[in-house]
């Protein structure tokens, strides 16, 4: 088997990476695997107001976000984070979580994961996004969700929050 390649450093603009769809939500990588030598994965996301994911939780990375712009509460492990722009957010692996974007306005936000692996997830569920904005395509079909998911460490464990009124 070939050693992998050793990464480079590289620049990426602003509007520069692979895009995708995920669960309603734009995706764009910045960075994969590949590019950090299996340590980490960076991609921002777009998700448009009152989006939130099915409450799951990561078997093997650790998940961070740094917030760009937008609000969202943060439901990890029984705590609920409000946070806004240039706040970060830690959800350690194997710990139930989800989020719920505010009803304002989109939530824009750079998430870290490590090790890598979250943009094949995204890949596998996803479907190539041609333009940089929202809405999104369509719905996401729940029995791919769920096979992507195993296939991938992730354990979705139940149906996404509900934000309160």
């Amino acid at each position: 088997m070939p050693a992998p390649a050793t990464p480079r450093p590289r620049l990426l603009r602003a509007d520069e990476g692979d895009t995708v769809w995920f669960l309603g939500s734009l995706v764009t990588v910045k960075a994969t695997g590949a590019d950090t030598g299996g340590r980490a994965t960076v991609v921002e996301f777009l998700n448009p107001p009152g989006f939130a994911p099915p409450l799951h939780r990561h078997t093997v990375e650790d998940e961070m976000f740094l917030l760009l712009g937008g609000r969202a509460t943060f439901l990890c492990d029984g705590a609920e984070m409000a946070a806004g722009p240039g706040d970060f957010v830690l959800l350690p692996a194997g710990l139930a979580h989800s989020f719920i974007v505010g009803p304002a306005e989109p939530l824009r936000t750079l998430q870290i994961t490590t090790p890598s692996g979250f943009e094949k997830f995204a890949a596998a569920v996803g479907g190539p996004a041609g333009e940089r904005r929202l809405p999104d395509p369509g719905p996401v079909d729940p029995g791919a969700l769920a096979h992507a998911a195993q296939l991938h460490g992730v354990e979705i464990l139940g149906p996404p929050p509900v934000a309160a009124d």
